[in-house]
């Protein structure tokens, strides 16, 4: 088990396998040293536990959370591109999207669900810059979808 890993495993947290892509994509690309992850939705086990707009029929708080699963799910992306979390250098960009209510505008504190656990697990090489988006609708109408980019050490 990476030291990765066993930092997850530390705060609860398992790594989940890799999600199978919802059309036609991969769920991360290698160019370089870098790894860029597809859109990464709150699913467990391929299944979306909660759905609707932020501000709406999901809360914040509910979302942040969600937001924190995406950043999970993209860390299993990213070790099915390099076989280990350990390789990652540092998150170099985070882009989340939030489906938001139209009087929503917190997609700032949303979107950190997804930055904290990021930097619980790899410290400061979880330090990263960000956008934070509200959009009318994602896939499976899910509240939330996080994609990271990442440099690998070889």
């Amino acid at each position: 088990m990476s030291a990765v890993e066993e930092k997850l495993s530390s705060l609860g947290l398992t790594l989940p396998a890799v999600a199978a892509p919802l059309a036609s994509y991969v769920p991360a690309v290698r160019s370089g040293s870098y790894v860029f992850t597809a859109g990464q939705l709150p699913l467990v086990e391929g299944k979306l536990g909660v759905t609707g707009k932020v501000g709406a029929e999901v809360t914040p708080e509910e979302a942040k959370e969600l937001a924190r699963l995406c950043a999970l799910n993209a860390l299993a992306a990213v070790k099915s591109a390099v076989g280990d979390l350990d390789r990652i250098a540092r998150v170099v960009k985070v882009v989340g999207f939030v489906a938001s209510a139209s009087d929503f505008t917190g997609q700032p504190g949303v979107v950190n669900g997804a930055s904290e656990l990021l930097g619980e697990v790899l410290g400061e090489k979880g330090v990263h810059a960000r956008s934070a988006v509200g959009v009318a609708v994602l896939p499976l109408d899910a509240p939330v979808e996080v994609e990271i980019q990442v440099e690998i050490a070889d």
